[in-house]
């Protein structure tokens, strides 16, 4: 899974981009971008991969992401079948931190959008967003640029009070941010192609490439935990999505997400989230 740059330059009569995506599937391609992006999805599920994030994602999900942030959207499996009739549809918002000006958002009118914009380098996650907001999105592309510019900074500062979540751990950020730590990149990629498969330490470290020992104390010192401890929760993240989804039985959510043994995914379960598999199920559906 190679990390491309794209560029997303298509202002034509506007200072940022609204793109309405429909398609068989979303763009199959770990990507990056100097752009920031607003992205509600319409229709599709799947997996999402946002820095050094896995989750699951559905329809009504509205994501904000920093510039260069790393992502990918991956429909599932069934979007790719021959003849599937299902599609993937979304809006996607484009636009640099400052493209209203440099100094735009450091006026006090509009510190709450400014820090909802330096929140979003590692990726934000918006949660029970209303229908109004929601069609003030759908609707955005319909005026004329100066309203249509007016519209996005009404949305923008509405967000600024929305309840939202952090995608990216903290120590993603300073990681990709370090020249010495861009070859981490290659280690992030391989995570999130394979994670559901094992990986071996000695093929994670030939991609810098190092030795296993100097490899596992690089990677402790960047992210303050061992490999073993990241990978791990890696997998927990994503095995936590498929509870709460609550399709799957336990058994095949432990191997789809990269174990090899029933006892040792409950314990490792355990040790991240403080609850076992099925309590964290439990938990969850009785707070649907």
């Amino acid at each position: 899974m190679k990390l491309f740059k794209i560029d997303r330059k298509n202002y034509q009569d506007s200072s940022f981009s609204i793109n309405k995506v429909t398609d068989d599937h979303f763009l199959k391609i770990w990507h990056f971008h100097p752009e920031m992006e607003l992205v509600l999805i319409l229709e599709s599920t799947g997996t999402r991969f946002i820095g050094d994030s896995v989750s699951k994602f559905c329809a009504g999900e509205i994501i904000l992401l920093g510039p260069d942030l790393p992502h990918m959207w991956l429909n599932d499996p069934k979007y790719f079948k021959p003849n599937s009739s299902l599609k993937a549809r979304a809006i996607a918002i484009h636009f640099t931190k400052d493209f209203l000006g440099k100094d735009f958002f450091y006026k006090t009118e509009f510190q709450k959008i400014n820090q909802l914009l330096r929140k979003a380098e590692l990726g934000l996650k918006f949660n029970n967003i209303n229908q109004k907001l929601l069609d003030r999105l759908k609707t955005l592309d319909q005026f004329s640029s100066f309203e249509r510019t007016l519209r996005f900074l009404e949305i923008l500062n509405a967000l600024s009070y929305e309840s939202f979540s952090q995608i990216s751990s903290s120590t993603y950020l300073k990681n990709i941010q370090s020249s010495k730590n861009q070859e981490l990149n290659k280690v992030y990629e391989y995570i999130f192609k394979n994670f559901k498969n094992q990986i071996a330490l000695e093929d994670v470290a030939s991609l810098i490439p190092m030795n296993t020992s100097a490899f596992s104390r690089f990677f402790s010192k960047v992210h303050k935990k061992s490999f073993t401890r990241y990978l791990n929760e890696i997998r927990i993240g994503y095995a936590c999505k498929m509870l709460m989804e609550q399709y799957y039985p336990i058994t095949i959510i432990c191997f789809e997400s990269g174990f090899n043994s029933l006892s040792n995914f409950n314990k490792q379960f355990k040790i991240i989230t403080g609850k076992t598999p099925s309590e964290y199920a439990n938990y969850h559906s009785s707070n649907l």
